[in-house]
């Protein structure tokens, strides 16, 4: 389901009732019921009007965009040293925190836990949030010896000549970045874009990886970010008609590059929200692989309100909306205030509007 096809029905819902509101005044005269605010019998002749009922109901504005089973945004780990390619983490394969993810000249470059990318060399006298992201890790590692904080101290590099000496690296007690990748947590290895003995350089691609659980994922609009919420329930239906409930975990702003044209040139790049979906029970997407499904994001929700068709709405003359309640054989207008706009229908309240009570549809 497109952008333009979600915000199109949304639209209709809402600005085909308001068409049918301007007409209504005309409408109500040619029906068979009074249309006087203190009501009256009904006219004889004509067709009777088109009626619906007062629901009392829970109403919920909500759309439907087309998602993906996978393990969620798929990256790219980048060389930033320059040698050979001695070692690859097989792909599909699991790399937890202080493992290897590929070797450069037969010597480890592994994986900590943290959302800042390893920018800069680490070595005593160095402040920041990248330290103290490292000293998290390294203390995570069982080293100790150390505070954790943004200072890299001569005890940090005490305890990094260990961890050096562990991997079989020369223990200088500094940090180059090309020896470590970041991420927020252990990764699943979806493919291997270099090859052992390639020769690197720093900026070239050596592997992608994913997350490890199962999610969905789904990209909208630009116009349609009212929809992402992090940590909003969504609901999701799978390939086989089950739905299972699921929250979105996270939401990023991508930019996609234009396709290539016939002359060669590139078209112009597009901004999406991309929305990644955990879902209650993982165990539900056991078996599906690079599937479609459903996601149901819900806006808002109004629950046990009195409800009516949008098009059962009169427009006022003094202003506002009313509707045209059937009693017997007389009708009335009552004023309504209108909240929700959901499914074709509207959340209103009024005096005497009433469950179950019969309202007037102008045609």
């Amino acid at each position: 389901m497109t952008g333009t096809t979600r915000r199109s029905r949304l639209r209709a819902a809402v600005t085909g009732g308001v068409v049918l509101l301007v007409a209504a005044v005309a409408v109500v005269a040619a029906v068979g019921f009074g249309g006087g605010p203190d009501g009256g019998p009904a006219q004889a002749g004509g067709a009777p009007p088109a009626t619906a009922t007062v629901t009392r109901q829970t109403l919920a504005d909500s759309e439907t965009a087309d998602g993906e089973l996978g393990y969620g945004t798929t990256r790219t780990a980048t060389a930033k040293l320059s040698g050979t390619i001695t070692g690859l983490a097989a792909t599909g394969s699991t790399v937890r925190r202080g493992k290897a993810l590929y070797l450069v000249d037969n010597e480890e470059v592994v994986l900590l836990y943290g959302g800042l990318p390893a920018y800069r060399t680490l070595a005593p006298g160095v402040e920041g949030a990248d330290v103290a992201q490292f000293e998290r890790n390294l203390e995570a590692l069982g080293y100790t010896g150390f505070t954790v904080d943004d200072e890299y101290t001569g005890a940090t590099a005490d305890a990094v000549r260990e961890w050096q000496e562990d991997l079989g690296l020369p223990e200088t007690g500094r940090v180059e970045p090309g020896r470590i990748v970041y991420a927020d947590r252990e990764v699943r290895v979806e493919s291997q874009i270099a090859d052992v003995g390639d020769l690197t350089q720093p900026g070239q691609a050596v592997l992608t990886y994913t997350g490890t659980s199962r999610v969905v994922t789904v990209e909208l609009d630009v116009d349609d970010q009212r929809l992402a919420k992090r940590d909003a329930k969504v609901s999701v239906k799978l390939p086989d008609g089950r739905a299972v409930a699921g929250t979105i975990s996270t939401v990023e702003t991508v930019v996609q590059p234009g396709s290539t044209g016939a002359n060669g040139q590139s078209g112009d790049a597009e901004t999406k929200i991309e929305v990644t979906v955990a879902v209650t029970d993982p165990k539900a997407l056991t078996g599906f692989d690079q599937a479609s499904a459903d996601v149901t994001f819900t806006v808002a929700e109004r629950r046990d309100v009195l409800t009516v068709p949008v098009a059962a709405l009169l427009a006022l003359a003094e202003g506002g909306y009313g509707v045209q309640v059937v009693e017997g054989g007389a009708s009335r207008i009552l004023a309504v205030t209108t909240g929700l706009f959901a499914d074709g229908r509207v959340e209103v309240t009024g005096t005497g509007v009433t469950e179950g009570a019969t309202v007037v549809m102008p045609t």
